[in-house]
């Protein structure tokens, strides 16, 4: 009962943070002219934005089953695929709960232990986040008079400033990461003898161990250029996705490819946003970053809800639908074995 209150709590803050953020963008907006452009935007330009959107996916698992096969595992891609979607669905329920939803999902599917997978989830994690910083490098270097202050008022500055108010300063934040784990290891070693002993600690040190092992996939496989070859993939679909959604406004309509990547990287903060699937972050940061083009805040956010509202839509409708074909494929199998069985006796 307790645990239930617990998960209810959760997703009632998260929610409230992101309705919040959805307020302030939205606030003292006329709803009436906002309506109208929704009426009168192309939407077959919204379609390519969610064809390139579902490429992005397709790639993704392919990239995933690169990372599965070093840790002696080659899970079928349908069921990647699958779980994939299933897990980008629950992020609507709790923020970056999907990563270990996925894996739980692959893990039923495939018989492959949910503490690698984890671990491979962090290696593409930290892949996206690197694609991030160099998307945002060229950004920087190939126009920082036009974007170079936006991204510093913006994004850095409220960062290093939240973490301040947060922690009284970036200093003490970076002792606390360093010295904490450095405790932890320094306590483990003193004391291993005893703690060994301990079941609770045998399987946190398995668990963490079947996670390093899924982090190493990235130095063991052998397809290293196709995982580079679909982490471009990925990201060049993003960026796709977003130029082709600027066509759907007449205000957009006129922006150039390097503006639709200055999109995607303000974008992709709004989504590391501790709310559901980014949202008010991805609506308020994408609908500021195009006041950079004298695009009225009513355009940008319209602009920003066909984008999210879409994507959730199609990722909400594949979720379920991958996980109604996962129940399927899961209750023929069973029936199968049991028929099997049932012919031996």
């Amino acid at each position: 009962m307790k645990k239930t209150l617990f998960k209810i709590l959760r997703f009632l803050v998260f929610l409230s943070i992101g309705l919040g953020l959805l307020y302030l963008a939205f606030r003292g907006v006329d709803f009436n002219e906002l309506w109208n452009k929704f009426r009168n935007a192309r939407y077959a330009f919204i379609l390519l934005y969610l064809f390139f959107g579902f490429i992005s996916l397709l790639s993704r698992a392919w990239r995933w089953n690169l990372l599965i096969e070093p840790v002696s595992h080659r899970p079928g891609f349908l069921n990647s695929f699958y779980s994939l979607n299933i897990g980008y669905m629950a992020n609507y329920a709790f923020p970056r709960i999907g990563e270990i939803t996925r894996c739980g999902t692959l893990s039923k599917a495939e018989k492959i232990p949910v503490d690698k997978l984890l671990g491979t989830v962090i290696v593409e994690r930290i892949t996206d986040l690197f694609m991030v910083f160099v998307l945002l490098l060229v950004l920087i270097v190939g126009r920082f008079d036009f974007f170079g202050t936006f991204l510093r008022n913006n994004i850095f500055l409220p960062l290093v400033a939240k973490l301040n108010d947060t922690v009284g300063g970036t200093w003490i934040l970076l002792v606390f990461i360093l010295g904490l784990p450095l405790l932890l290891v320094l306590l483990y070693f003193l004391f291993r003898s005893s703690l060994s002993k301990i079941g609770l600690i045998q399987r946190l040190k398995s668990f963490v161990k079947g996670i390093v092992e899924g982090l190493k996939s990235i130095y063991t496989m052998k397809r290293r250029w196709g995982f580079l070859l679909h982490s471009i993939i990925i990201w060049g679909s993003y960026w796709l996705m977003t130029y082709a959604a600027l066509f759907a406004l007449p205000s957009t309509a006129e922006l150039k490819l390097i503006d639709a990547l200055f999109l995607l990287v303000v974008g992709s903060f709004g989504f590391i946003a501790p709310v559901q699937g980014g949202l008010g972050a991805y609506h308020y940061i994408v609908a500021l970053g195009l006041t950079l083009y004298a695009v009225p805040r009513a355009e940008g956010l319209t602009y920003a809800t066909l984008t999210h509202g879409s994507q959730m839509i199609m990722l909400i409708v594949l979720g379920l639908a991958s996980l109604m074909l996962m129940f399927a494929v899961q209750k023929k199998a069973r029936k199968s074995t049991e028929e099997s069985k049932s012919n031996a006796g």
